[in-house]
């Protein structure tokens, strides 16, 4: 999967462990509803991709992260 201009991102969970996320735009950055999980976790993202820290996000949306990524382990 590419990362298309921007509309996907990679959020560290933890040292080593990355999971893709899709951007929605039309949304404030601080809603949990812009982040989506897409894919599943990796250890090294692409070297042109934009990395998030989850911990520098805003617990609502840090939250809602860890939950859609475990929805998608559960898959």
């Amino acid at each position: 999967m590419g990362l298309k201009h921007g509309k996907y991102a990679y959020v560290r969970i933890s040292e080593g462990r990355y999971v893709k996320v899709r951007l929605l735009k039309n949304r404030a950055e601080d809603l949990p509803e812009r982040y989506l999980v897409v894919g599943p976790v990796v250890k090294k993202p692409p070297i042109n991709a934009t990395i998030l820290d989850i911990s520098e996000l805003p617990t609502n949306v840090a939250e809602r992260i860890i939950n859609q990524y475990y929805e998608v382990l559960v898959k």
